[in-house]
């Protein structure tokens, strides 16, 4: 059965806790191009990172939103997840195809395929063709080395996001953790919001490394998950900064976005050799990063390290030492005898709304996944 029209999860770019259902029909399917039927697709706080820097880092223009009217910027979330190729305009793809990739929050989408390989394609609708490789670039599972039918709502949830741990770990070690391990020093490893998704993916590569400390921080809630994991060597709630010692050799990951916390580590930690920002968590305390004592923060920009390894390695080493970290951390979360997280299923538009009302107000569990479809 064709697909006529498609229903999609609308958020207010100024005020993220406005979001909206909207059905509107698809017009023809253009030469050349494809229309996915989005089946599943994970939604972390990875995603409310996308919004909270929606402008500063592009992520709102991978799938604008037309002026509705109503006085309203409304925005749409690109999310990781899988489709299938429900029409297809281009000779290279076959109805019928199953395919992963960075999709709207919609049950559908018309792409634009070029430089078609076995393994993928690039999206290259006018619009993002500026914007990075990375995110227009679609995997065919059919030849893709990370996919097994079985584990697709994992690889939704945690592919993306073990791939920019995987690059935060190899970028620190690429840069000598920039003198916090100079003259046989231990480094310490601070990593905020550690209870998320792509902090213990982070912990879980550094805790493999020699001569470094990983330490948590988190919210009284989440210590006890935390520790359950078994790749940080101490967790700390965010109130005991004090079990830090000031002048121990540090790098701060933040993953968190609260303002007040970064300028307490920044004020504690005299010792601080590297601030890394990676995400905003916690959305109602985001804030400059302005008059901090020690080094200034850095943004981390996953795809700049991807560029700079597939350049030095090629991109099949980096592919097979990427495909060999992701396939251990995956035998490690989903251990039946103490797995790190159990998913849970979103089905129907308002079901996938309240479920990104949870995400968003950052109270869920931390153990559980949330994979979602608006169908």
């Amino acid at each position: 059965m064709q697909i006529s029209e498609t229903t999609e999860l609308l958020v207010c770019k100024n005020h993220l806790r406005n979001s909206a259902l909207s059905t509107s029909p698809l017009g023809p399917l253009g030469d050349g191009h494809v229309r996915i039927a989005i089946e599943n697709f994970a939604l972390t706080s990875n995603n409310i990172t996308y919004a909270a820097m929606g402008d500063a880092m592009q992520y709102w223009q991978f799938y604008p939103v037309a002026d509705r009217g109503d006085g309203t910027a409304w925005g749409r979330i690109p999310v990781w997840g899988f489709g299938t190729v429900q029409a297809s305009r281009h000779p290279q793809l076959a109805v019928g195809e199953r395919l992963y990739g960075y999709f709207p929050m919609s049950t559908a989408v018309d792409l634009r395929p070029a430089k078609v390989s076995v393994g993928s394609f690039l999206d290259v609708t006018p619009h993002r063709t500026a914007l990075h490789r990375v995110y227009n670039q679609y995997m065919r599972c059919s030849a893709d080395p990370f996919y097994t039918a079985s584990t697709e709502d994992i690889q939704a949830l945690l592919r993306p996001l073990f791939t920019t741990a995987w690059l935060i770990d190899d970028f620190l070690a690429d840069n000598d953790f920039f003198g916090a391990a100079a003259n046989g020093m231990h480094p310490l490893l601070l990593l905020s919001s550690a209870s998320s998704k792509t902090a213990y993916g982070t912990a879980f590569q550094m805790a493999q490394r020699k001569g470094v400390e990983v330490v948590a921080l988190t919210s009284p809630g989440n210590v006890a998950f935390c520790e359950s994991l078994g790749c940080y060597h101490r967790v700390l709630t965010y109130d005991q900064l004090d079990a830090i010692s000031p002048d121990a050799p540090a790098i701060y990951v933040d993953f968190a976005g609260n303002a007040p916390l970064r300028k307490a580590i920044h004020m504690h930690c005299t010792g601080l050799r590297y601030s890394c920002s990676i995400g905003a968590t916690h959305i109602s305390e985001m804030g400059g990063a302005k008059d901090l004592l020690g080094p200034k923060p850095t943004l981390f920009f996953a795809p700049a390290q991807i560029k700079k390894r597939s350049e030095e390695w090629g991109p099949l080493v980096l592919g097979q030492r990427l495909v060999q970290a992701w396939q251990a951390f995956i035998a490690k979360v989903s251990n039946p005898e103490q797995p790190w997280m159990r998913v849970t299923h979103h089905a129907g538009p308002l079901a996938a709304q309240a479920a990104y009302d949870q995400v968003l107000g950052g109270k869920g569990n931390p153990r559980v996944g949330h994979v979602l479809n608006l169908r």
